[in-house]
Parts: C-alpha cells; sequence; structure tokens
C-alpha cells in the first residue's frame, strides 16, 4: 500500500472540521463523532491510492460514516425510547442561541430521524440516495423525516411578539 501522506494529512487539515461537524450531526455526541470521524478517516486511509477521483473525498468520508454509524447501531442492545412531551423552554433570539437549541433538538431525535434530517436537510441528499445508504424503503425515508421535522417543528416554536413563554 503507496499512501501519499502529505496528500492525505492536508486533505484531513482542511475538510477535518466541517466533517467532524457532519459526524457530530450524525451521532449527537461528541465523543462519539470524533470516535466515528476517525474510524472513517482510517478507512479512508487504507482506501486512500484506490480513491482516483479527488474530489470525491467528501462524500467518500460521508459515505463511510453513515455506514459505521449504522453498524454501531446495529451492535447496541439498548433501546431509546423518545417522549411527545417535551419540556417548555424560554425562547432567546439571539443567533448562537437558535443554532445550539437546533443542535439540542437534534440530540434528542432518535438515530434514525437524526441520521435522514442530517442526510437530507445538511447534506443535501435525495430520499432515494438516503435509502441507499441507509438501507431502508423511501418510504421509510420520507416517514422517518416527515415525523423528525415535526419533532423539530414542536420543539423549535418561536411564540409571536405578544405570546407568553412559560
Amino acid at each position: 500500500m503507496i499512501v501519499n501522506h502529505e496528500e492525505f494529512r492536508t486533505y484531513v487539515q482542511s475538510r477535518g472540521a466541517a466533517l467532524l461537524r457532519v459526524a457530530n450531526q450524525l451521532t449527537g455526541n461528541p465523543c462519539d463523532a470524533e470516535d466515528l470521524l476517525q474510524t472513517a478517516l482510517a478507512r479512508t486511509y487504507v482506501a486512500w491510492d484506490r480513491i482516483r477521483d479527488r474530489s470525491s473525498l467528501d462524500g467518500y468520508v460521508r459515505r463511510a460514516m453513515v455506514n459505521i454509524n449504522i453498524s454501531w447501531w446495529r451492535r447496541r442492545k439498548l433501546e431509546v425510547f423518545p417522549s411527545d412531551d417535551l419540556p417548555d423552554v424560554p425562547v432567546q433570539q439571539d443567533a448562537r442561541h437558535r443554532y445550539d437549541e437546533l443542535e439540542q433538538a437534534l440530540d434528542r431525535l432518535p438515530a434514525r430521524q437524526r441520521t435522514a434530517i442530517v442526510l437530507r436537510y445538511y447534506e443535501d441528499m435525495t430520499e432515494p440516495e438516503i435509502a441507499r445508504t441507509l438501507g431502508i424503503s423511501v418510504g421509510t425515508v420520507k416517514s422517518s423525516v416527515s415525523r423528525g421535522m415535526a419533532k423539530l417543528r414542536g420543539d423549535l416554536v418561536v411564540p409571536d411578539a405578544g405570546e407568553r413563554v412559560n
């Protein structure tokens, strides 16, 4: 195996932060995101000499992260039961706070819904692409995205100016 170490290092330095954001959105946990990205980059390193089209590297790493994350889900024996009742949280208008709220709301979604939403709206993948990537039907993608978005809307509702937040 002949790997251009400097080329790989340059790629990781230039794209690492963006890829870590995607990993964080997929896992919902910063520590798991770092592990996920590191594992995906290790697989990319091993396959480096087989990747001819360097413009597709981000797609290769993202696909690896999704596949690894799915493997991790399948190995986990824990079940998460999301609640339909969300706590009332005061809404603040500052942009950074809203971004943090969105990240927290994404973290509260079940893994499949979170992944489907991240791939659809952050990675701009089509429903058939998501279905192939996750190994599920297009209908399951649609329902996962729909249910996840409904939960996010309920979690991130901004009250009218005259409405009081408890």
